[in-house]
């Protein structure tokens, strides 16, 4: 317990006493983000927050953490994609040499460590996987995880406070299961997501960036594999999709939501759930807290009704992601009517 709180309150630290030097070099070089029709923020903010976050996790993971088979391969997987986000916060990278680094990434972690999953646990009648469709998936899980939380970073405070409660529904799991290498990991991340938060909950004075959010997405995605492969927690897959919804969801919804209207997966636009109940007159940290504890309730209700299983916890998740994003357009379409 004392490690545990020793590694979060160090991170967090660090985190919170770095930032505000970041903010500063940022202001002086010019390294900001500019507003435009995508984004909510009306003037130029530095996006080098990430930087922060980065500088806290690892010295607490470095300092008071187990540098165990798995852990080792996640600190270099991190420490790759940290320095490429760099370089696309200061000067941009294309989606090529992105995608490039996190497949390097997911690779040291796949092929060094195994570090994938192996199954299913009985989901939709699926068990054990065969080991080529096993190294598959898990990129893909990887990829796609790493991506999703780089995709809620759309309003102040979102993307940080989604981390923060993925690394404690992990963090706590780990340390009761006595799981403490990733853990202390767990811990690690959200302390440096909390000193940044200081400075980018409500009037931003900065964004974490392409190398906040990637590193953060790609340490979750191992974490939530090796929660899965623990094979310890009741219905441990539907938990982990549950404890991930947010990032889930929305990106599932966006990505449908371009195809259906003819259009690239991938262009940006204000389709996010985010943007949604902006468009209802929500406040950035009234969209937040919603999104907050739709979340947690998810992860609790999960949790709760663990003994029904992995398939009908996904469906049940599926029919209320399908309700949640309907009744999204419903309410969006009637405030947008009333406003005009």
């Amino acid at each position: 317990m004392i490690e545990s709180l020793l590694i979060f309150f160090w991170a967090m630290l660090i985190s919170m006493f770095s930032i505000p030097t970041i903010i500063s070099v940022a202001h002086s070089k010019r390294i900001l983000d500019q507003p435009d029709f995508r984004k909510h923020h009306g003037v130029d903010t530095p996006r080098l927050g990430g930087l922060g976050i980065f500088a806290g996790f690892m010295t607490g993971v470095a300092i008071f953490g187990q540098m165990t088979m798995g852990v080792q391969q996640l600190l270099a997987g991190s420490l790759i994609i940290f320095f490429v986000g760099v370089k696309d916060d200061i000067n941009g990278v294309s989606v090529f040499k992105k995608f490039f680094v996190q497949v390097l990434a997911a690779g040291i972690v796949l092929f060094y460590a195994d570090i994938r999953i192996s199954s299913f646990q009985g989901l939709f009648g699926v068990y054990d996987l065969d080991i080529g469709l096993s190294y598959a998936f898990t990129f893909l899980v990887i990829l796609c995880v790493t991506n999703a939380v780089n995709l809620i970073d759309g309003i102040n405070g979102l993307a940080g406070t989604i981390v923060l409660i993925i690394c404690f529904a992990f963090g706590i799991a780990f340390y009761f299961y006595n799981q403490m290498s990733y853990a202390f990991v767990a811990f690690a991340l959200a302390g440096g997501i909390l000193g940044f938060l200081r400075y980018n909950f409500g009037n931003a004075k900065v964004f974490m960036g392409d190398t906040g959010a990637l590193v953060s997405g790609f340490i979750i995605s191992i974490m939530a594999i090796h929660f899965i492969e623990m094979r310890l927690v009741p219905a441990a897959p539907a938990l982990t999709i549950g404890v991930l919804f947010i990032p889930i969801f929305d990106t599932i919804r966006v990505f449908i939501i371009r195809v259906y209207n003819g259009v690239s997966p991938f262009m940006p636009d204000r389709n996010h759930i985010h943007h949604y109940f902006g468009y209802m007159g929500l406040s950035h940290s009234q969209t937040v807290i919603t999104l907050a504890l739709i979340n947690i309730g998810v992860i609790a209700l999960i949790r709760l009704y663990a003994e029904l299983g992995n398939t009908i916890l996904l469906l049940c998740l599926g029919v209320f992601a399908v309700v949640f994003s309907v009744g999204l357009e419903l309410l969006t379409k009637k405030k947008r009517a009333q406003h005009a």
